[in-house]
């Protein structure tokens, strides 16, 4: 063994002499378990020139752990090392409240890329968008920096400021946005009836108790009128919790598989299966998506979608298809490891491809077109009235106004709406041509 192992400290020494021992002999074919020797005599080589060399002095700790970083960002752009205050960040972001931002982000070409502002954050306040590539944070360059160095100046005290310089695809130059920091308080769940029978329910992230929120959501409004169709809205919902999607998926349907997982390691191929309960009963379904739906959400859309459950809606999905797995290293020291992608229950990776929405609908402004007022039948003088009295029923003009409304506000959403009602009209004149012909028949 050449001697380079044995400048270094003693426990550096001891280090290397134990990965030798694993590695296989030079020249010799590779078993699996065994290290390549040539390879840690490289490391060992540019960790010592490193280490004499270097203009300033680093010390061994902080050197290996560059190591490390360095190995985890080579990967992909969800395999990270977790110190203790980047492990702490991961557990707030799931409880759902932490302060900073509001978004989610991953790495991309070395810059920060953002997955998606969470609602009702100062990064959404702004109009930062899924897509959207931070450069800078204050004047520091987010180019060489890892992701977790990246997060950690993000957060940081309510109500201090902080500048970003963003690229947005489709923009020739960067602008910069200020924004205030805050405690983000991360509603997972809320819903609102969108027309009468019509209700929707919005999941702005999968958290551990997501589940049972939509659950209470679903029975508050079943409780309050018949439910006759629903939109359930996962745009730019970045993900979360995987047993939450499952959880989540299962409320609508009556068994059968949500997602499978496939990987390396003995424990990462697995089946995970809803609850034969569809607490909807089959109530019409439309799932809203766009490429900042990820991960949990596209598993809940993938699952619905193959079980032909709901009508998937909007723009295709993100396409983060991968399980990653906290492997501890030490009492303050963790891997976040990718270990194992998504499958849906059609055997449909979602990684790097995400869902395709079954109806494409653009998020666009959109303005009601009205053109020149016409003269109807009632406007002409001595008209007839309408024979069945007052020709129909017109619904409530506070609700027609809320629609309005919608229609130029959220155009997918109103687009979902107006989908719900078509298939509820259908349903009802098959039902009602069932009961003529059963009464036919008597």
């Amino acid at each position: 063994m050449r001697s380079i192992f044995f400048r270094f400290h003693r426990p550096l020494a001891a280090l290397f002499s134990a990965l030798a021992l694993c590695a296989a002999p030079a020249g010799a074919v590779e078993e699996k378990g065994q290290l390549p020797l040539d390879e840690l005599r490289t490391f060992a080589d540019v960790f010592h020139q490193i280490r004499m060399g270097y203009v300033e002095e680093i010390d061994d700790s902080t050197l290996l752990e560059y190591a490390i970083q360095g190995m985890l960002m080579g990967l992909d752009p969800h395999s990270v090392y977790l110190t203790d205050d980047a492990f702490q960040n991961l557990q707030d972001s799931t409880s759902g409240e932490f302060s900073g931002l509001g978004l989610e982000v991953g790495m991309e070409d070395g810059y920060v890329k953002i997955v998606a502002p969470i609602d009702g954050s100062p990064a959404a306040a702004a109009g930062l968008r899924s897509g959207d590539v931070i450069l800078k944070l204050d004047t520091k360059p987010v180019k060489g920096l890892s992701l977790n160095e990246a997060i950690d100046i993000m957060r940081g005290p309510k109500g201090s400021e902080i500048t970003l310089t963003i690229g947005r695809p489709g923009e020739s130059q960067p602008f910069d946005v200020t924004l205030v920091r805050d405690v983000i308080s991360v509603a997972s769940v809320r819903e609102r009836w969108l027309d009468p029978g019509y209700g929707y329910i919005r999941i702005a992230q999968f958290q551990n108790r997501t589940g049972s929120d939509v659950r209470k959501s679903l029975e508050k409004l079943m409780g309050e009128q018949e439910l006759k169709g629903l939109v359930l809205d996962l745009r730019n919902n970045p993900g979360g919790v995987l047993r939450a999607s499952v959880d989540v998926a299962g409320l609508f349907m009556d068994g059968g598989n949500v997602v499978y997982t496939e990987g390396r390691m003995d424990n990462a191929d697995l089946r995970y299966d809803a609850d034969p309960l569809d607490l909807t009963d089959g109530t019409p379904l439309i799932v809203l998506i766009n490429a900042g739906s990820a991960s949990a959400s596209e598993i809940v859309a993938g699952a619905l979608q193959d079980h032909g459950r709901a009508v998937v809606m909007g723009t295709p999905s993100f396409g983060k298809g991968s399980v990653q797995t906290i492997l501890p290293i030490s009492e303050t020291r963790a891997v976040k490891l990718t270990t194992a992608l998504y499958f849906t229950p059609n055997g449909r990776s979602i990684q790097a491809e995400g869902i395709e929405p079954d109806i494409y609908v653009q998020r666009a402004t959109v303005t009601a077109y009205n053109g020149r007022p016409r003269i109807k039948e009632a406007d002409l003088s001595r008209h007839l009235d309408n024979a069945g009295g007052n020709g129909g029923h017109n619904g409530d003009k506070s609700d027609k106004e809320e629609v309005n409304k919608l229609f130029t506000s959220d155009n997918q959403l109103y687009e979902a709406l107006t989908l719900l009602k078509g298939l509820n009209v259908l349903g009802m004149r098959e039902n009602n041509k069932k009961e003529q012909q059963a009464l036919g028949d008597s």
